[in-house]
């Protein structure tokens, strides 16, 4: 026994990946109970440097994406360091990478032309940001940039803002959520066939997969979406209201829910009136609609009124910050608050019924498990302090 809990115990993983897209990935397989071995660059990952805030001398970018895994640095510019990265390619299952395209090549360590002869049941993963070929093959690719190119931007934002990038790295975080499929799929594949294979992530690709519904509606009716807002391009209502209170957002995008809301806010006399009668019709005349609930809402405790609407089957919800929602006693029970050794995180949002993941070590110090790592692939003690002296292992950040 590896002594790891999770569905995924059994899976060694190599990640040669940076910044976002690559570490949520496998801290989500990590969470799950694979063994991350965490390969940084004598530089390290540079987002230990993306702060404030700090603890401790990490960067609290850093620490929300690198947890349940372990550290080695590795100068994979030398031949030694190639050779260390081949002997732990020798018992795992997944190795994924950012570099820039045609790194791993140039380095002599391509799938095509060594990896997939030498480990036949490696499963390689590469994040890009275009892809290696087309018009765009090849460029580099960040998170607002790519908002930008694949059309999120142009939807995000409202008249008076503009088009405005989206407040989380979708991009990045969609990236490492479709790398965790593709990975998990090519896993179940291999149960099949005995083989590995190689798996071509482009964050370009994953930010026009969550282009729903623009993507849709515009195939279908010929027009350009544009600046959402907070509305809901199809339903309504669906969108931010401010109350007595608080800010809340609702939504009733159909008949039954629209009832509902009438009822509960005492207008139903909206239900007679036939330019709310279906959501095609509340979606024509959405500013008299919202200007009628908007009336009405002014006058209500948003925060009890959301909790009575949701009762009556209505979404809706008060609009918390970043605290409220850490302390909130919802996120607790849902087990959605980690602290362990001074780290403070977000849980694991897979719950697994028999075999749970959970966090078992917090985000690594540069290159803290060397040693370990490198006893655990059977070098000997004299031969660790050989790589070390000739900066192969790097222990120390350049």
């Amino acid at each position: 026994m590896n002594g790891r809990k999770g569905a995924l115990n059994d899976l060694k993983i190599i990640d040669l990946t940076r910044v976002l897209g690559g570490p949520y990935c496998t801290q989500i397989l990590g969470d799950n109970g694979a063994e991350i071995i965490k390969i940084e660059p004598p530089q390290g990952d540079e987002t230990r440097n993306w702060g404030p805030p700090f603890r401790d001398g990490e960067a609290a970018y850093f620490m929300g994406v690198n947890r349940n895994k372990k550290s080695i640095a590795l100068d994979l510019r030398s031949e030694g360091g190639r050779q260390v990265l081949l002997r732990l390619l020798e018992d795992a299952d997944i190795l994924i990478e950012n570099y820039k395209t045609g790194s791993m090549e140039r380095w002599g360590l391509g799938y095509e032309e060594v990896l997939k002869d030498r480990f036949p049941k490696l499963i390689h993963l590469r994040v890009s940001g275009y892809g290696a070929d087309g018009p765009y093959g090849g460029l580099p690719g960040y998170d607002g940039i790519v908002q930008a190119v694949a059309g999120m931007m142009s939807v995000n934002g409202d008249p008076q803002s503009g088009r405005m990038r989206i407040g989380v790295p979708l991009v990045d975080l969609g990236t490492g959520l479709f790398a965790a499929i593709a990975l998990l799929s090519a896993i179940h594949e291999r149960h099949k066939s005995g083989l590995g294979q190689y798996v071509d992530m482009a964050l370009y690709d994953c930010a026009l997969a969550f282009m729903h519904p623009h993507v849709s509606n515009n195939a279908i009716s010929d027009e350009i979406p544009g600046l959402t807002g907070n509305s809901h391009p199809n339903l309504a209502p669906y969108d931010k209201f401010q109350t007595q209170t608080c800010e809340i957002f609702l939504g009733a995008g159909n008949n039954r829910a629209f009832k509902f809301l009438c009822e509960n806010l005492d207008c139903e006399e909206l239900l007679d009136d036939p330019r709310f009668k279906e959501n095609s019709d509340r979606l024509i005349n959405k500013d008299i609609l919202f200007e009628i609930l908007e009336k009405i809402l002014a006058t209500v405790d948003g925060h009890q009124l959301s909790m009575d609407l949701s009762k009556a089957g209505i979404a809706c919800g008060p609009l918390l910050d970043t605290e409220e929602v850490m302390s909130s006693d919802h996120t607790a029970h849902r087990d959605m608050v980690v602290k362990k050794d001074g780290y403070t995180g977000f849980g694991n949002p897979v719950k697994l019924s028999r075999t749970p993941g959970e966090v078992q070590c917090i985000p690594p110090r540069f290159s803290q498990h060397a040693r370990e790592i490198l006893q655990n692939a059977s070098y000997t003690e004299a031969e660790i302090e050989e790589l070390i002296e000739q900066n192969v292992v790097v222990t120390e950040r350049r």
